[in-house]
């Protein structure tokens, strides 16, 4: 059956076409699945193609291609930690995304610290955390994030010593719902309590500004293939002096200031350099920071609008058809970003992704997105809201971002009626 938009729909501002914020695509492939890889922008693709003649090692040659390579790397490094607003004293260390961003962090921790974190977070921001970490229930509104975060971090300074240090994780924007977290509240919260805080930025950064003075957050990860930079490259950026004093994440080359004769014989440098060991990933640096340096030029503020208004005709259109649900934490109106995830009752979520893909060359995310807690949970409130019992255990999630257009949108709303 056909679908029925609403009337009142917002039309979509227009938004001056900037060739490097293009993404690259295949003509008549709909992908919606930006949440789990952005497709890439012409502005990384032009510059690693402008980079790869001159393709040769980093920090460990004196040739002129080994000069270039170093100069790009560094300035890379530059021009991604402007882009988030890092400080003076914080390193900007590269890394595979951020699961790996975070794993480093974990792996920084001073001993005794505790972690305190929520269950709506991505696996990411769950698993890499020592034992007897915190972990906080789904709160039910963003308010409720702050004063359960205030609870917590007030028991815990009440029943261990004051002096161990605590660290608060959290995200900028759910991967499952999109919707955004009280960040800069949250971390009031946590500077009164004496506690550190990173933000897990995968999924709000290629949607909006972030900026560490701004938010004050301690640490910030972020993936380059969510940011349209898909050649394999994260940044950890933050604090100097845990990192410094932290053993290598990747022991080897490049890590170290002296290996001696003797096995365990090793001066280890400070700064980023000691968690990156090895040859780095030079063409995913530069294709990130190309990506941050197109951003700084565009208008976010007409992106960022462009992207609500197409969001808003996906939720009402997704609104408007009976059989399906869309999964959220909080409120309806709660502020989100570019991600929705919903069921279709009666059908198997894997079965319709197949469907959409074969049918209507759709591309979307089905399963439970690496946040199974989060994930199972809203199924079992989708499934009480709406009074239906016949929900799949597995959800589908669509997601949209610069290469996004209205026929898209569209396209998957029809499909989905075809469904009912």
């Amino acid at each position: 059956m056909p679908v029925t938009l609403v009337p009142s729909l917002p039309t979509l501002p227009t938004v001056t076409s900037s060739a490097p914020l293009d993404v690259l695509g295949v003509p008549g492939e709909t992908n919606l699945d930006y949440a789990a890889t952005a497709p890439c922008a012409q502005a990384a693709a032009d510059a690693v193609a402008e980079l790869l003649p001159w393709y040769a090692s980093v920090h460990r040659g004196a040739g002129a291609l080994s000069r270039r390579c170093t100069l790009a790397y560094e300035q890379a490094r530059q021009t991604i930690g402007d882009f988030f607003g890092a400080r003076a004293d914080d390193h900007v260390i590269f890394t595979r995304n951020t699961t790996d961003a975070l794993n480093l962090l974990g792996r920084a921790l001073p001993a005794g610290t505790t972690v305190v974190t929520f269950a709506g977070e991505h696996h990411a921001n769950l698993l890499p955390w020592p034992r007897g970490s915190v972990r906080l229930p789904v709160p039910s509104d963003p308010a409720g994030a702050v004063r359960d975060l205030a609870a917590a971090l007030t028991e815990l300074r009440r029943g261990s010593s004051p002096a161990l240090p605590v660290l608060v994780a959290v995200t900028g924007a759910s991967n499952v719902t999109g919707e955004r977290w009280p960040v800069a509240e949250l971390v009031r919260v946590a500077h009164r309590h004496g506690a550190r805080i990173v933000l897990d930025a995968a999924q709000l950064a290629p949607h909006a500004p972030v900026d560490l003075p701004t938010l004050d957050v301690d640490y910030l990860a972020v993936s380059g293939h969510k940011l349209y930079a898909p050649f394999g490259a994260g940044v950890l950026i933050g604090r100097a002096d845990w990192l410094d004093a932290a053993p290598p994440y990747l022991a080897g080359g490049g890590a170290t200031r002296h290996v001696g004769p003797a096995t365990h014989d090793v001066t280890w440098t400070t700064g980023p350099a000691r968690h990156e060991g090895g040859t780095p990933n030079l063409l995913g640096a530069v294709a990130l920071a190309a990506v941050c340096a197109a951003l700084d030029d565009a208008d976010r503020v007409a992106l960022a609008a462009r992207e609500q208004a197409l969001l808003a005709r996906l939720r009402t259109g997704i609104a408007a058809l009976p059989h399906v649900v869309e999964l959220r934490t909080f409120g309806p109106d709660a502020p989100r970003v570019g991600i929705v995830s919903f069921v279709v009752a009666g059908r198997d979520s894997a079965d319709v992704a197949a469907r959409l893909a074969s049918e209507h060359r759709i591309g979307v995310r089905d399963g439970l997105f690496c946040a199974h807690p989060l994930a199972r949970r809203l199924l079992t409130e989708a499934a009480a809201r709406s009074g239906r019992r016949d929900l799949p255990p597995t959800a589908l999630r669509a997601s949209i971002g610069l290469g996004s257009t209205v026929d898209q949108v569209d396209r998957l709303l029809a499909a989905l009626a075809e469904l009912g």
